[in-house]
């Protein structure tokens, strides 16, 4: 008898070992988290009330004037044939009929002639000097927390860490536009990392709408003249400048719109999670140390990971 085959036939098979399905990671640090959450409520109650005050006048122009007839946008209201109120919208020479929405939209007497409709403003219907000291309330926290989250962002070299583009980014940015636009998202370690795209994003917001928002807003102010005055110049007048603080408001929303996008479909208890505790699960790599018995996959101990902020 072939006593080798017996050995063979007898030893006990070895179970494979499931190697873990998720990874969970410590990425974003408690001060970057709580400026993200002072930002998602400053900015939203910013926008709002500052549809309250557009409202008071909804035009704007270009220019140091606010002539009649010179208006490049300017939603109002008008008769239609059967004497109904119709709410227009109009962007240079071009009218839309808008009604319900912009121009015209129903409140708490019926239709009532006004820009943006009252849910879309704060703090109420039509509280022109509580809107404003809303708005400069928080545009204050605004300031600060961004000014805040700069100087953080210097000290632990996050800006240029993290938010500042490599060469290798650059190199990749046509990569990154066909991946972003198949929807198709990065796994494992890749993803604890901002790509060419994110990066541009950011960098744009903080720099170019948080900077530029807040410089416009001041140059609109009549007492700013004697400190701001080149730069109302440079923009052609104080209604420019009101032009481009709407234009840039909207920007906000578009960025605000996108993210929120991106982060349903790369997953939102996972996105929340990551922002409300700090820990983010990733996919794990082959060589991550595989589950124990206690563990199942996707509640692997918290890793020891430098912290993306």
């Amino acid at each position: 008898m072939n006593t080798e085959s017996l050995d063979v036939a007898a030893a006990p098979s070895i179970p494979e070992v499931a190697l873990p399905s998720r990874r969970v990671v410590y990425r974003h640090t408690l001060p970057i988290r709580v400026m993200h959450w002072i930002n998602v409520v400053a900015l939203t109650l910013m926008f709002l009330s500052g549809l309250q005050i557009f409202n008071a006048h909804p035009s704007l122009y270009w220019g140091n004037r606010s002539d009649e007839g010179t208006a490049i946008f300017a939603l109002g209201a008008r008769q239609d044939a059967a004497g109904k109120m119709q709410g227009v919208t109009r962007i240079g020479r071009h009218e839309f009929t808008t009604t319900g929405v912009l121009g015209v939209s129903n409140g708490a007497d019926g239709p009532q002639m006004r820009g943006f409709p009252s849910w879309l403003t704060v703090p109420g219907p039509q509280w022109l000097a509580m809107g404003r000291r809303w708005h400069f309330f928080f545009a204050w926290v605004f300031v600060l927390n961004g000014l805040c989250f700069v100087g953080y962002a210097l000290a632990t070299r996050h800006l240029q860490r993290d938010l500042w583009p490599t060469g290798a980014d650059w190199r990749g940015i046509g990569r990154s536009i066909v991946d972003h636009l198949r929807f198709k998202h990065p796994h494992g370690e890749e993803a604890l990392r901002y790509n060419i795209l994110q990066r541009l994003a950011y960098l744009t917001v903080i720099f170019v709408f948080g900077a530029g928002i807040v410089l416009m807003g001041l140059a609109m102010s009549p007492r700013m003249d004697a400190v701001l005055s080149p730069v109302v110049e440079a923009v052609g007048g104080r209604q420019s400048a009101r032009t481009i603080h709407f234009i840039i408001a909207w920007g906000f929303v578009a960025f605000v719109l996108i993210h929120l996008f991106e982060v349903l479909i790369t997953g939102v208890f996972n996105q929340l999670r990551g922002m409300i505790t700090g820990y983010y699960a990733i996919d794990a790599s082959p060589g991550d140390p595989p589950l124990t018995n206690q563990e199942t996959p996707g509640s692997a101990a918290p890793s020891e990971d430098r912290p993306h902020d």
